[in-house]
């Protein structure tokens, strides 16, 4: 028997789905101001120009701690003092960084109100299509999850810090982004684009722990793309991995599996995510290529 939760019809509907979306993307929107708290190595002065960067590439110390330094060692406290960070950001939003989250908040909104019209019954109802689709997605997220353990694995033989500091960081980044997906998911409990012709309906109890907002497939894409990113910023490593991220992306709505909100909020939130740790961990060394 389909059992649900209350749930307000029509426009209401959409009224309480815009409101889900505003709490979560205050939420994880927001995650790299919290290192703004960060204490600089003594009498070293902050960059003013870093200061005033919008969101992701915040503020943070010139040295960084090496407590907070990415180590296999460090790593279990990083993780847990970056869940603190991302839960209270929204406690540190200000008028000079507010922008980023009120954009994301307006787009997913929108993205909401129209999903129902762009996964119709009628639209990528093609079930090779959609297995296609659905396999390409799980290769791609495969192989960025497989990157950041691999490059590791690389540095080690190489004695090279950098990729070292790539694969833990890469590593952290996606346990980061899936302990707060996963929470999320609990609370949206959406529908998928496959039940109920697509209405996607928020708060569903049938749904269980498999919501469809926000995707996991994404938050793991791209949380691991931009580490490697940023770690590697030539355009041609950056090209590759936020290609397949984006890959990710798109075979997950023409897969069925995510509306295009789902993957809009997961993939942004990947992406900051993996920057925040970034920037949070990284140490001050010199950049290469591969």
């Amino acid at each position: 028997m389909h059992t649900s939760s209350k749930f307000p019809p029509g426009k209401s509907a959409l009224l309480w789905s815009g409101i889900l979306a505003c709490a979560i993307v205050s939420i994880l929107a927001t995650p790299a101001r919290a290192q703004e708290s960060s204490k600089q190595e003594s009498g070293k002065p902050q960059n003013i120009n870093q200061a005033t960067n919008p969101l992701p590439d915040v503020p943070k110390p010139l040295v960084v701690d090496p407590k907070d330094a990415a180590t296999l060692r460090n790593s279990p406290r990083n993780i847990l003092k970056d869940q603190a960070a991302i839960w209270t950001s929204p406690f540190r939003l200000r008028a000079s960084n507010i922008a980023g989250p009120a954009v994301l908040v307006l787009a997913t909104t929108v993205a909401i109100t129209t999903d129902h019209q762009a996964m119709s019954p009628s639209h990528f109802r093609d079930a090779a299509l959609n297995r296609h689709a659905e396999t390409a997605s799980n290769g791609l997220v495969g192989a960025l999850i497989a990157l950041p353990p691999a490059i590791y694995g690389m540095g080690r033989l190489r004695h090279s810090p950098q990729a070292e500091e790539t694969g833990i960081l890469g590593s952290e980044a996606m346990i980061d982004g899936i302990a707060v997906n996963e929470v999320i998911k609990l609370v949206a409990r959406r529908e998928r684009p496959n039940v109920d012709s697509a209405k996607g309906k928020f708060f569903q109890t049938s749904v269980g722990s498999d919501s469809s907002f926000p995707s996991n497939h994404c938050v793991f894409a791209w949380s691991s793309a931009a580490v490697i990113a940023s770690e590697y910023p030539d355009w041609r490593t950056q090209l590759a991995v936020y290609g397949m991220a984006s890959g990710v992306s798109v075979s997950r709505i023409v897969a069925r599996q995510h509306f295009p909100s789902d993957v809009l909020v997961s993939s942004a939130v990947g992406w900051m995510i993996g920057r925040y740790v970034f920037h949070r961990h990284q140490r001050s060394h010199e950049r290469n290529f591969f």
